[in-house]
C-alpha cells in the first residue's frame, strides 16, 4: 500500500526585501513544497507571490500563496518572521528593539491561531531580543521559537577565511557566537581549516597565515559586513534569504543539523533567560540540543558580556 506525506509548508511573514528574497531562495532551492507570504500590505504580498509563481515551471516547489489575510499561513510547518521596522544606516540592531517588540506582541497570537504546530524563526532585528519576546508572548517551548542569530554572520566569517586561504568554504570550520549584533565574537580557539587549527594553517611557502592581527581583521570584517551592505544598497537581503531557506530545509527534515542559532538559554555557561547564538542541533522537531562547545576564558568573558548587553535591553522592555 502506497503511503502519502503532507507537503511541507513555509510561511514568510513580511514581503519586504528580506521576506521576498527568502521566499525566492526557498522556491528555487525547493526548501519547502508550499510557500506562503503574508504582509499587511496585501497588494505587495500578492504581487510578490504572483511574480514568484510565474517562474515555478523552473523550480522544485509547487507554488506560492500571498496576501494580507493571516489565514494564508494556516498549517505551516515553519514560520519565518521578517516583518518589522528596517535597520537604517548607522542604526544599531538594539535601537530597533522597542518598535519591533510591539509589532511582535500583536503578531504572535494571530500566527499561533493559524499555525499552532509550527516552528517559529525570527529574522527581524534585534533577533535575539525578539526571540525572548516571542517565546514569552507565545508560551511556546524554547525548542520551537528561535532566531537565525549568527548563522549568517558565521557564513560571512567562513567566506572571508576561505577567500584568504583560497579554499572552499566547505573546508572552513569557524563560528561567530553571542548576540547577532555589536557584541558578537568569533571563536578562534576551535576554528579550523579542514582539521588544521586556523593558527597553524600555512601558505604555499610554509609560513603561518593567520596571526592575531589578521584574525582580528577578519572577525571585524564579518561582524560589520551588514553595515557596509546597508550603506551601499539600503538593506541586506540575498544572503539572509539564503540563510533562511537553508534553515528551513533543516527544519522540515528528520536529519539533525548544527547551526549557530539563537534560542532562550537555560543554564548554558550559567546563562539564563537570554537568547544568544550558540551551536545548536535542529531537525523537524525544532531544537533538539544546545551543544556544549569548548570556549577559552576570553571567549567565555565575551559571551557573558554579550548576555549582559541583551539582558539590559530586555529589562528596559519589561522582559
Amino acid at each position: 500500500m502506497a503511503t502519502t506525506t503532507t507537503p511541507t509548508k513555509l510561511s514568510v511573514i513580511g514581503a519586504g526585501a528580506v521576506g521576498s528574497s527568502l521566499a525566492y531562495a526557498a522556491l528555487i532551492r525547493g526548501s519547502a513544497q508550499r510557500i506562503a507570504i503574508y504582509d499587511i500590505n496585501e497588494k505587495k504580498a500578492d504581487a510578490e507571490a504572483r511574480d514568484l509563481n510565474h517562474g515555478t515551471q523552473f523550480t522544485p516547489s509547487s507554488g506560492v500563496e500571498g496576501g494580507g489575510n493571516i489565514e494564508v499561513v494556516r498549517d505551516s510547518d515553519v514560520v519565518i518572521i521578517t516583518a518589522g521596522a528596517a535597520q537604517k544606516p548607522g542604526q544599531t540592531r538594539l535601537e530597533l528593539a522597542e518598535v519591533n517588540t510591539n509589532i511582535l506582541k500583536s503578531l504572535m497570537p494571530n500566527l499561533l491561531e493559524q499555525a499552532p504546530n509550527a516552528l517559529y524563526v525570527l529574522v527581524t532585528n534585534p533577533c535575539d531580543v525578539l526571540t525572548v519576546v516571542a517565546q514569552k508572548v507565545s508560551g511556546l517551548p524554547t525548542s520551537r521559537v528561535f532566531s537565525t542569530g549568527t548563522m549568517l554572520d558565521t557564513s560571512r566569517l567562513r567566506f572571508a577565511i576561505a577567500e584568504m586561504a583560497r579554499v572552499s568554504t566547505a573546508h572552513v570550520h569557524a563560528n561567530i557566537l553571542g548576540e547577532h549584533g555589536d557584541t558578537e565574537f568569533p571563536v578562534w580557539s576551535s576554528a579550523k581549516i579542514t582539521s588544521i587549527p586556523i593558527r597553524e594553517w600555512v601558505d604555499s611557502t610554509g609560513h603561518r597565515m593567520f596571526d592575531q592581527t589578521l584574525l582580528e581583521q577578519l572577525g571585524d570584517e564579518a561582524m560589520h559586513a551588514a553595515y557596509k551592505v546597508i550603506a551601499g544598497k539600503g538593506a541586506t537581503n540575498y544572503a539572509i534569504g539564503l540563510t533562511g531557506a537553508r534553515l528551513t530545509e533543516a527544519l522540515v527534515s528528520p536529519t539533525r543539523t548544527v547551526f549557530p542559532l539563537s534560542s532562550v538559554l537555560d543554564g548554558w555557561h550559567d546563562i539564563h533567560d537570554v537568547a544568544l547564538s550558540v551551536p545548536t542541533m535542529v531537525s523537524s522537531k525544532g531544537i533538539e540540543r544546545v551543544l556544549d562547545v569548548p570556549l577559552d576564558d576570553s571567549e567565555i568573558e565575551k559571551l557573558k558580556s554579550s548576555a549582559a548587553t541583551l539582558r539590559n535591553t530586555l529589562k528596559s522592555l519589561g522582559f
